[in-house]
């Protein structure tokens, strides 16, 4: 995955005048840092692209290190996720390590700036110390617990370690500045109380470091050269480059530099508003493909491929911004039609009745695999005198430049006959029963025909041969109301049955088609057997005519 991100960009400008200036390792090491605590979405893979292909471009490597600091939120179901997505986007980490793992080394780290007079315990509720911080426009005041003495710090520290108190009732907080313009330098707390067990350190722990002391710790006992992580660190930036300065032990310390994050439109991109959304029912768990998690995108179809081409394009930028997303619909797309067959299926099925062929005859149709692809060859498929056609190609009252099937028109079946459509048996409610129409045998594809031009050519599939499946067809979960407001989509899933040419009978879940004038479609990985066939509707096709 080297060639990925190779357009030159400001992080890799930074990473070349470190290495220029000596002011890093010459072997580049990056990690992808995700906390357990969800699913991984679309935005992750644009910070696992980034990370993995960077170290690659440097020829280092990537440590995939999971930032287990909160044990309340942490689950193994979501580490079991986190690696099988980023195996399937098709990265290699160097180590698999455990913020965890570094408990002792961290605190030992609190315990060296308590010495050195740089942390203090603190007794102030979590309103109390909000209150203290201050505002944008006003400084913080000071704990008055602030000047404690070194070796009372210690004690209460050795205290809190060893479960004296409860969760809540002190913190450790660095001191830094009170009246700094930069609130996350108001003695930020670096260490809370927390009774709770640990799925790696079991209940050795009952105090837990937060995020800001933690992360620049682990990358600096990992030898981490540059700390890539999305803007809205950029602020904690100070404190990261403050804990390194202050314990003081790394010859070179990571450099952290921020980029910014993914934001797709119709999309949501909180595991938090993700999370509710599993837990409330609203959808199908976090593989539902109507999801953006990666483990929802895999399922709907995507491939790693589109995914990579994807974060590609978008690049990297220092401001944040929103991206279309279809442009990642473009890139699926783009993937796709290279590499798999079409395929007919109807939806909303019309039958016809074609009156003047033969009953009992059944004829073999030759039909292109892909015509992006030649090389995939020609299948067969049976034609005989019943036949289904989708529901979007009739039209008793055609509106104008309808140009498909409605009565006394003649169009072509793709691959087949040119068929005239004679009239129309309604059932008694109304309803369309089926279409009597005939056929030119003069004009079957391949004989040489080169008769009477139509504008109209639709697809079909044999009655007696159909494979009826379930067709789930996807749209944004989320869509803008009146309001501007983001809202959930009413239609973003609308199933229906859809008949098939007989070798979908044969499709094994995960196999993808392109249905041909419709889109790309996935035998779904969870309901698809032997027999019953369901598809997810991957991506569509562009289309210069919808139905009104």
């Amino acid at each position: 995955m080297a060639e990925a991100y190779e357009n030159n960009n400001f992080i890799h400008n930074a990473i070349d005048k470190d290495l220029e200036e000596g002011n890093c390792y010459e072997d580049i090491l990056t990690r992808f840092p995700p906390e357990p605590n969800g699913y991984l979405h679309i935005g992750h893979a644009k910070s696992i692209c980034l990370n993995f292909t960077t170290a690659a471009k440097y020829g280092g490597k990537c440590n995939l290190r999971y930032d287990d600091t909160n044990p309340v939120k942490e689950d193994m179901e979501y580490v079991n996720s986190i690696e099988e997505d980023v195996k399937w986007l098709g990265f290699t980490w160097a180590n698999r390590l455990w913020a965890s793992d570094y408990f002792d080394e961290m605190y030992e780290c609190a315990v060296k700036l308590i010495k050195d007079g740089k942390a203090y315990v603190c007794d102030l509720t979590p309103e109390q110390i909000k209150e203290y911080r201050g505002t944008l426009k006003e400084p913080g005041k000071e704990s008055p617990y602030r000047n404690r003495s070194i070796e009372e710090n210690l004690a209460l520290f050795e205290d809190m370690k060893a479960g004296k108190y409860a969760d809540g009732e002190k913190v450790l907080r660095a001191k830094i500045d009170m009246a700094s313009p930069n609130i996350n330098m108001r003695d930020p707390i670096i260490y809370r109380i927390a009774h709770a067990t640990h799925h790696n350190t079991g209940d050795k722990w009952c105090i837990y470091p937060m995020y800001d002391f933690a992360h620049p710790i682990e990358d600096a006992i990992e030898k981490i050269t540059h700390s890539i992580c999305t803007l809205e660190f950029e602020d904690h930036r100070p404190l990261y480059d403050w804990v390194l300065e202050a314990v003081g032990k790394w010859e070179k310390p990571p450099r952290q530099i921020e980029f910014a994050r993914l934001n797709l439109t119709n999309t949501i991109m909180s595991k938090r508003y993700l999370k509710a959304l599993v837990d409330d029912g609203i959808v199908d768990g976090w593989d539902d493909p109507r999801m953006p998690t990666i483990a929802g995108i895999r399922r709907r179809g995507y491939t790693p491929e589109a995914v990579r081409d994807f974060c590609e394009r978008i690049g990297v930028a220092k401001a944040n911004s929103t991206v279309e997303a279809d442009l990642l619909d473009a890139c699926v797309r783009e993937d796709l039609k290279t590499k798999v067959e079409n395929r007919n299926v109807v939806e909303n099925p019309i039958k016809i009745i074609i009156t003047n062929y033969p009953e009992d005859q059944t004829e073999m149709m030759e039909i292109e695999n892909s015509r992006e692809v030649p090389e995939m060859g020609n299948r067969q498929i049976p034609f005989s005198r019943e036949l289904y056609v989708d529901g979007d190609d009739f039209m008793e009252v055609p509106v104008k430049k309808y140009f498909r099937l409605f009565p006394g028109n003649e169009v072509r079946f793709k691959g087949a006959y040119f068929i005239t459509c004679n009239e129309v048996v309604k059932n008694e409610d109304g309803s369309i029963k089926e279409l009597l129409c005939t056929y030119d045998p003069e004009t079957r594809s391949g004989s040489g025909f080169e008769g009477r031009k139509v504008k109209g050519t639709i697809h079909w599939v044999d009655a007696k041969t159909a494979v009826k499946i379930r067709i789930r067809n996807y749209d944004y979960l989320m869509i803008e109301d009146e309001n501007g407001e983001q809202v959930m989509n009413p239609d973003s899933l609308v199933e229906t049955v859809g008949y098939a040419e007989p070798s979908i009978g044969e499709a094994k879940a995960g196999e993808r088609f392109q249905f041909f004038r419709k889109g790309y479609y996935i035998a779904d990985s969870e309901l698809t057997t032997d027999t019953e066939k369901v598809f997810n509707k991957i991506v569509g096709l562009k289309s210069s005519w919808k139905k009104k």
